[in-house]
């Protein structure tokens, strides 16, 4: 049976841990920082000690798997996923630490308590140096996937000749179509005679590997196809970082870059498009 005193002692230390370990998630701007990780230590705490207070042998244990199961749907609100890249999963895993820290301090374990609560300090002080130090070894290029966009304008009577081709050169490539959209323009600025109007087609692909060359013989073919205006493509680029620099950045990582890529000479370097 947990005295008063005891009960008292035990939930300020697993507070004091919590707060610790919040005060660095805090210091990096995290989700969830300072008052969160204090809160969910003293409340894996207090579910631990009403366990004890029930003088049933088995209810701290009980309590304790029902607290790292709550603490885990908790974790995956701070979850982010932007495009390809996933943030929060750092904080996440911190808090659920939290919450081993909680229970043991509701356990009466002081030193546990403060050994988990320096190890996670470590955990995120020192490792993330030696993190970023293996994210800049070379990836296999081969087996990174990622999005894009594919961008032609043509003219309208031309359309459908060019959604055919489109459509066979994604197929013989074996690229992954996710979307094909089109929309009307005004007017087509290659008519002089400012009759009709234009199409523009977008795609939205997923490549694996060599993208880049991929994308750059898909152009080219598109260009030749009578009627067509401009070709150019966009990456939607994972970030390249780790996790642990994408959680611990404090910038916005899920941007949709542009890739520029000259053809010949008659591309335009200024906006990656080819016109015909």
């Amino acid at each position: 049976m947990v005295t008063d005193p005891q009960f008292v002692l035990r939930l300020l230390l697993a507070t004091g841990c919590g707060m610790i370990i919040g005060l660095e998630r805090q210091y990096r701007s995290r989700t969830a920082g300072l008052r969160t990780h204090a809160l969910v230590a003293a409340g894996a705490a207090v579910f631990v000690l009403f366990g004890e207070q029930a003088s049933l042998p088995a209810a701290p244990l009980q309590i304790a798997a029902y607290v790292v199961s709550g603490v885990g749907f908790l974790g995956g609100g701070v979850i982010l996923r932007q495009g390809f890249s996933v943030q929060g999963l750092n904080t996440a895993a911190t808090l659920w630490c939290s919450a081993a820290v909680g229970c043991q301090a509701a356990g009466g374990h002081v030193i546990p308590a403060l050994a988990t609560t320096a190890v996670v300090l470590l955990v995120h002080l020192l490792l993330r140096p030696l993190g970023r130090l293996v994210d800049r070894a070379p990836a296999a290029k081969d087996e990174a996937v990622a999005g894009y966009t594919l961008i032609v304008a043509t003219r309208h009577k031309s359309e459908p000749q060019l959604r055919a081709h489109l459509l066979q050169a994604i197929s013989e490539r074996h690229l992954t179509l996710q979307g094909l959209s089109s929309r009307a323009e005004e007017h087509d600025p290659s008519d002089p005679t400012g009759a009709g109007g234009g199409i523009e087609l977008r795609a939205d692909l997923l490549i694996e590997g060599d993208a880049p060359a991929l994308l750059d013989a898909l152009v080219t073919r598109l260009s030749l196809v009578p009627g067509t205006r401009t070709v150019s493509w966009q990456s939607h680029e994972p970030d390249p970082r780790g996790d642990d620099d994408r959680d611990d950045d404090r910038e916005d990582p899920g941007l949709i870059q542009s890739t520029r890529r000259p053809l010949d000479s008659s591309s335009n370097a200024d906006n990656g498009e080819v016109a015909t």
